[in-house]
């Protein structure tokens, strides 16, 4: 009777579990590129694969929707985010100007314990094999992300529900596609370190330059990987 009972309990599994685990299955798959961008969404390959109904997976879609990974084509379906040069430019353009406000809030409201806590995590960065390979930069989220503290360190929820939950995930996308550019590790790391140390001077106004200036570099790495694969593949247009 108990092992019925066992059996019937692990068969009723909540459908909001189901949702939330294929959610971040999914996310993930598309944040690391193991989902092409521009893909077309399948919900029954999804479901087959994830062995999950559509309903739970339906809500994961449309979760995916809201923090922008997937968009919906007319006639066509879900399919996976692929923005152009421009809108990634104009992505870029909103983070730079964002972001470096917040650095400037962290640096007159970050406590000594979460400066110090900001410096722990650049050491994990610099352990990662990766990094250490010079092949691509620490790519776990949360508060693990140099970037999330900081803007978690700004104490606005304005601009953390922005950048923190409508636009983070699709920034971590793109910031996953470039950062395996030759050198950009090496240099965007030189970059975190400089603007901790003006957060821990208390020197906002520098913090926020720094910052600024981190994701310009940042944007101009993208621009030049977006000509050279232009120059690679000139009779294939945009896509």
């Amino acid at each position: 009777m108990l092992g019925s009972i066992e059996t019937a309990a692990v068969a009723q599994v909540d459908p909001e579990t189901l949702s939330e685990n294929v959610f971040r299955r999914i996310q993930s798959a598309i944040v690391k590129g193991e989902i092409a961008p521009g893909s077309k969404i399948s919900e029954p390959e999804l479901a087959r694969t994830y062995g999950i109904s559509r309903g739970p997976l339906r809500e994961a879609i449309h979760r995916l929707e809201g923090q922008r990974l997937l968009v919906r084509v007319p006639h066509v379906g879900a399919r996976v985010v692929s923005l152009s040069h421009a809108e990634l430019v104009e992505l870029y353009e909103i983070r730079e100007s964002l972001e470096g406000m917040a650095c400037r809030l962290a640096a007159e409201r970050m406590t000594a314990q979460e400066v110090e806590d900001l410096r722990r995590v650049l050491e994990t960065h610099e352990r990662d094999t990766a990094f250490q390979a010079g092949v691509g930069y620490y790519q776990q989220e949360g508060d693990f992300d140099f970037h999330y503290r900081i803007i978690q360190g700004a104490r606005n929820s304005t601009l953390t529900q922005m950048l923190c939950g409508e636009l983070y995930q699709l920034v971590r996308m793109y910031r996953i596609q470039f950062s395996t550019t030759p050198n950009r590790p090496r240099q965007a790391f030189a970059e975190h370190h400089r603007i901790l140390d003006a957060i821990a001077d208390r020197d906002g106004e520098l913090a926020e330059l720094l910052m600024r200036r981190h994701i310009g570099a940042s944007k101009r790495n993208i621009e030049q990987r977006y000509q050279e694969q232009h120059q690679a593949t000139p009779a294939r247009g945009e896509q």
